[in-house]
């Protein structure tokens, strides 16, 4: 497949201003980000790339900023040799997990050692939302539960769901490249017992889940919460992220509606996770 990518550079430069423009960017069709000195870098597919909207979302942008851009046609390339020269460094999470690709070495012990390899797919574990989201899996109890990844990009959150005893995974993504490379994730961590699935919320009639985490972005799950309601049973969680703390009344208010109480949220560099249980 081949990706355009766009060089947005933003005068003054601040590192919240970045992280509006992408979860805007995202709804528009961009899949992959990439931080820059003084802006960012965003690719999307060629098919989906539509130079209008981009100026209509900065024409309407909720910050005072000069944003510039241009970009460029690439050709597909080895994603894993320009993510090991540029981007992705290994995370460890205390001893408890750790997550790195395949060229990185004198990789530290842990309880969790998981395997990531993402090409385009977003969710490495570096973004605070998915980082979020491992913090929360790293307490539940989910021995012999049936889980689901919605947005899984990577597929990290279900591989790591998988390791802590989940009986039963299912894995969604409306990316081709997020379903590959889950698929090759999934075999480099040997594991078994994950479905991964191309497609939205579309897919989950008639399913029941036990967990459901949904990292995607606030306007996509305000659309889908009622789905997710649906296919949780009493008593079941459902996690969200990829949104702003100033957007949890919204996520409340929708989630309320399905029968889900928020119980808590946690943030971290204004990014949240709400955790809402199925009453």
């Amino acid at each position: 497949m081949d990706y355009i990518e766009v060089n947005f550079g933003i005068e003054p430069f601040e590192e919240y201003i970045s992280d509006v423009l992408a979860s805007e960017l995202g709804e528009i069709g961009f899949d992959s980000f990439v931080p820059a000195e003084s802006g960012l870098i965003a690719y999307i597919p060629s098919s989906l790339y539509d130079e209008s909207k981009i100026e209509n979302l900065l024409a309407t942008f909720p910050f005072e900023a000069s944003i510039e851009y241009e970009h460029a046609q690439i050709e597909s390339k080895n994603w894993n040799e320009e993510w090991e020269k540029h981007y992705f460094e290994p995370i460890i999470i205390g001893d408890e997990c750790v997550i790195h690709s395949s060229f990185h070495k004198n990789i530290p012990d842990a309880k969790y050692d998981i395997v990531i390899d993402p090409k385009m797919a977003f969710g490495t574990g570096h973004h605070e939302t998915t980082s979020l989201v491992i913090g929360e899996l790293l307490k539940m109890d989910l021995a012999d539960k049936k889980v689901l990844d919605m947005g899984c990009g990577t597929s990290v959150l279900a591989i790591l769901a998988a390791m802590r005893g989940a009986k039963e995974l299912l894995a969604i993504d409306i990316d081709t490249w997020c379903v590959e490379n889950s698929i090759e994730n999934i075999a480099l961590n040997n594991i078994t017992g994950i479905e991964v699935k191309l497609g939205g919320a579309e897919l989950l009639r008639g399913l029941q889940f036990d967990i459901i985490l949904a990292n995607i972005n606030r306007n996509i799950l305000l659309a889908d919460i009622d789905k997710y309601a649906s296919c949780l049973k009493s008593g079941g969680e459902l996690y969200m992220s990829g949104f702003y703390v100033e957007d949890i009344p919204l996520i409340e208010a929708e989630a309320n509606l399905y029968g889900l109480k928020l119980e808590y949220f946690k943030e971290k560099n204004n990014w949240a996770v709400v955790k809402t249980v199925m009453e």
